[in-house]
């Protein structure tokens, strides 16, 4: 089994930051926290909360990382759980989610939110045709984008099923489009993310099991997918798994994926309760198309496992690296940490 060295750092923790189900975004050194639960089914809050991995000031006496919160405004869109969300132009796009009193599927007829943290705060983005057709409201989907002017989501949970469909939305034409579907099971808790003029999908929860050994590729330019297999024996590649994360990073110079922990079993409780989250992460090599263990350093601290957590790839001080935020513990507790990864 072929291993790579990385090393974990805790950069936060905080009572504000406890919850699971919830997205993370971020823009230079933020890292952006919107949505999640801290009971089940019940949306924890709708602000925004900001942590500053580079603070312009440091008190040597205080964590380096800087907490704040842009509160909930009349503009704010409604509390929400399992939304998902992506970035282009420093700005974050978020697409529907479970919320209101049954928890269903919010419905805003393919309407986006936009938040600014430059100092605009929140924007409702809608279709400028609604004779096209748009995305059914969703949750536990997922969301990327080539980082220019298109947002791609994918998969998630209708108010009955699952989905495996692809839309691409255009930001500044403000125009929907559908694509190829996705091969295989449709999924909840599948993650998916883009690299070099290709979207990359694997894992998820069809219903009965998680999904695994497979890469699913994306090519924008013909829309078609392929898919690349693999072993998912945790030797040969990492196990099946859903809500986890899989994040375009370079590692040593060379472009990459990386997936960390999930659930490997889902609870017998359903969403009230954890299954078996996973304590592991892996990088996957584009080029080479080979999976390598992540191995922390002796002695080294390291996240405990956990799954419905958020995650993102950010670049700290020059550096690029993963932050994985919060979650859902095998012991059903929320978690209230934050952690980067770096090479």
């Amino acid at each position: 089994m072929a291993t790579i060295k990385g090393t974990w750092t805790q950069v936060y923790q905080a009572q504000s930051l406890q919850r699971s189900s919830q997205t993370l975004s971020a823009i230079g050194s933020l890292a952006l926290i919107f949505g999640g639960e801290l009971r089940p089914r019940e949306p924890r809050d709708n602000d925004v909360h900001i942590i500053d991995l580079v603070p312009t000031s440091r008190d040597q006496d205080a964590q380096e990382a800087t907490l704040r919160s842009y509160v909930k405004t009349s503009d704010s869109p409604i509390a929400r759980v399992g939304t998902a969300s992506a970035v282009v132009d420093g700005k974050i796009y978020y697409f529907s989610g479970r919320g209101g009193v049954d928890m269903a599927p919010i419905d805003e007829r393919g309407q986006l939110w936009r938040f600014d943290a430059g100092g605009t705060g929140w924007h409702a983005i809608s279709p400028t045709n609604y004779s096209r057709p748009v995305p059914e409201p969703r949750s536990y989907h997922c969301m990327t984008s080539d980082g220019k002017n298109t947002l791609y989501l994918h998969a998630g949970c209708p108010t009955s099923g699952r989905l495996s469909d692809l839309w691409s939305f255009d930001v500044n034409e403000r125009k929907w489009s559908q694509l190829t579907s996705a091969p295989g099971a449709p999924r909840g808790g599948t993650s998916i993310t883009f690299s070099g003029g290709k979207l990359y999908r694997m894992g998820g929860f069809d219903g009965n099991h998680e999904l695994g050994g497979e890469i699913d590729i994306y090519d924008i330019a013909s829309n078609t997918w392929d898919t690349h297999t693999f072993k998912p024996d945790g030797k040969g590649g990492p196990g099946c798994r859903s809500v986890g994360s899989l994040l375009a990073v370079s590692v040593h110079g060379r472009p990459s994926l990386i997936t960390a922990f999930g659930e490997s079993d889902p609870s017998s409780l359903g969403h009230a309760g954890a299954g078996n989250m996973l304590p592991d992460a892996w990088v996957w090599d584009v080029e080479n198309q080979k999976w390598s263990k992540i191995i922390g350093e002796e002695g080294g601290e390291v996240p405990q496992a956990r799954g419905w957590y958020a995650a993102d790839a950010m670049v700290v001080e020059g550096k690029e690296c993963i932050i994985v935020q919060g979650g859902l513990a095998e012991d059903n507790q929320r978690l209230d940490d934050a952690w980067i990864l770096n090479f």
